[in-house]
């Protein structure tokens, strides 16, 4: 009799899951991504409406006998173990229902990644209290620690806090990823330079965010990072940015022509989105001009390949239409003197006018500009020198005479 009472209550499970789920799927037809999302839910609602009715069942035919509370403990260990099953797989399919309605295969997508961010890391601490309490559960149902939690309520003040201390690095870290989280910081798939490297937020967990390098490399971050670090975030607000090509040439560059050709280059690109497009002279010291090129792209990773492009593109065109703006180093070499040695030290010896002839007259002192040579260059280098021994050895008498 129990033998077919539990079978008959399989078949009424297996049953009835599949008519709830066809009765669902039927009124959320015009939703593809709840057909596809479904089966995460089958196998534990199976479980969870066998395992009921062979609870009922067992209770019904075979209540009276000794092994029916042995029995009866496994199954209700074994139930709540599935219904934690089947609220992860809701959680998952609540999920995937949500993210499916807002896209991030579009231009601007900062909205759906923010909401995929804060999905992702609401599921996950949503799994995490449904496991805690799924095993708080199932420790309650033995007898032993129903008595012992007056003990551990009574203890938990003291439990708690050593938990915290012990654990205090990681309790951070699950603070400053629910921190990243909701005050919308950083988001899945934004591009940030975090170490001076450049990439996009790949996953953000409760522990670590995981940075996807350009090069293929990732850069796992634990979330304080991000709250206690200063890093760039090139899709903050939106993904449109701005960048620079920079070059040192000749001062004899042809600027004119230099914005003529960046604007032909520019206007033979989809790269640039036709928001900024600037040639300027930013220095000329140091025996070069200095020409910076600011372009803007719809989004980091065309602003590079178009940044690039100017580059190329720039270079061949000075090299062959005006190689005299190429960067060039000049030096002069001085015509060598004339008379000999004795002869060219002869005007700093004296004021021979034989041997001063030719020689540049003086400049006039009380036009000198030096420290020397005037009673104006005297008073100015005093200016410079400080008061003197004798004003500091009249200062100490007069501070002894006081005294």
């Amino acid at each position: 009799m129990p033998f077919l009472a539990v079978t008959l209550a399989v078949a009424a499970g297996l049953v009835l899951s599949w008519l709830l789920r066809r009765i669902v799927l039927r009124l959320n037809r015009k939703r593809p991504e709840l057909q596809a999302t479904s089966r995460v839910a089958r196998r534990p609602l199976q479980l969870a409406l066998c395992l009921i009715g062979v609870r009922a069942a067992l209770g019904l035919t075979a209540g009276s006998e000794t092994w029916h509370a042995a029995v009866d403990h496994l199954l209700l260990i074994a139930l709540i173990g599935a219904l934690a099953w089947l609220a992860v797989a809701v959680l998952l399919i609540i999920e995937a229902v949500v993210l499916a309605r807002h896209s991030v295969d579009v231009a601007d997508n900062r909205r759906a990644r923010r909401l995929r961010t804060q999905m992702i890391l609401a599921r996950r601490i949503a799994v995490a209290l449904v496991v805690v309490l799924a095993v708080g559960s199932v420790m309650l149902t033995f007898p032993a620690i129903q008595a012992l939690g007056a003990g551990l309520l009574a203890s938990a003040g003291v439990i708690s806090i050593v938990a915290g201390l012990a654990a205090q690095t990681s309790l951070v870290n699950v603070f400053a990823g629910m921190q990243l989280a909701f005050t919308d910081a950083i988001r899945v798939d934004d591009v940030v330079v975090v170490q001076k490297e450049w990439g996009r937020i790949e996953e953000i967990t409760l522990t670590y965010v995981v940075v996807h390098v350009w090069d293929d490399r990732r850069l796992i971050l634990p979330s304080t990072y991000f709250t206690t670090t200063p890093f760039e975030n090139w899709t903050r607000r939106q993904s449109e940015v701005m960048g620079t090509v920079e070059f040192d040439l000749d001062w004899r560059a042809p600027v004119e022509d230099m914005r003529s050709e960046l604007r032909r280059i520019l206007a033979g690109t989809d790269l640039w989105d036709e928001r900024v497009g600037v040639l300027q002279i930013t220095d000329a010291t140091g025996g070069f001009v200095r020409v910076r090129i600011l372009v803007s792209a719809a989004d980091s990773a065309a602003l590079f390949d178009l940044r690039c492009l100017i580059r190329e593109a720039m270079i061949t065109y000075l090299q062959q239409g005006h190689p005299e703006a190429l960067p060039h180093q000049r030096w002069e070499q001085a015509a060598p003197d004339a008379g000999s040695p004795a002869q060219r030290k002869a005007p700093l010896r004296g004021l021979d006018s034989s041997a001063a002839a030719g020689a540049r007259p003086p400049a006039d002192p009380h036009e000198s500009q030096l420290f020397t040579g005037s009673i104006e260059a005297v008073e100015r280098s005093r200016a410079f020198t400080g008061p003197g021994d004798d004003v500091f050895e009249d200062r100490d008498r007069n501070l002894a005479s006081r005294n």
